[in-house]
């Protein structure tokens, strides 16, 4: 769907009387009332996640952000190099882009990461992709939803790791 059509399609539910339809603008109204109560239900869903360096195996706990949207496991530029993490330079690097086809201004991926990752005695190695993404600290994107298929309560902002392969680590 172009983005045209989507910001035509909300502004003709939102402005109703912009299209002549002036004499249903009441139940316009309340329609427009319960899309908004069913778009408030919608929300981010965070996990609250140990990260673990491989060198020192000193650790720090980090909201990370689920987004089905994301093609990979990513960690922001700015926080790793403040935790300390060990960069590893990619021998071919990626171009980023938003989702609306535009270059990231945060330009290539170059670098990677590599740790330890632990969520509620569930616990396996990752590498992620280091960028710019502002104030979000870790992405876990389709690669990891698909490897794992979490159950996901988005109306509580729930996370259970319930449906994992047999090779996923578990602590004993």
């Amino acid at each position: 769907m172009s983005s045209q059509l989507a910001s035509n399609n909300l502004y003709s539910v939102l402005h109703p009387e912009k299209l002549g339809n002036k004499s249903n603008s009441t139940n316009t109204t309340k329609r427009v009332r319960d899309m908004w109560c069913t778009l408030r239900l919608l929300r981010e869903v965070w996990m609250k996640v140990g990260l673990e360096k491989l060198e020192s195996h000193e650790g720090v706990t980090i909201k990370a952000l689920l987004d089905s949207g994301a093609t990979g496991l990513f960690m922001n530029t700015t926080f790793a190099r403040e935790k300390g993490f060990k960069m590893e330079k990619m021998k071919n690097p990626l171009l980023v882009k938003n989702m609306n086809g535009t270059v990231n201004v945060g330009g290539a991926i170059t670098h990677q990461v590599e740790c330890n990752m632990f969520f509620k005695g569930h616990v396996e190695r990752v590498r992620m992709d280091i960028c710019d993404l502002e104030k979000i600290e870790v992405i876990l994107g389709m690669p990891w939803l698909t490897a794992h298929n979490p159950e996901i309560d988005w109306e509580k902002g729930e996370v259970k790791m319930t449906r994992c392969l047999p090779i996923c680590g578990k602590r004993k």
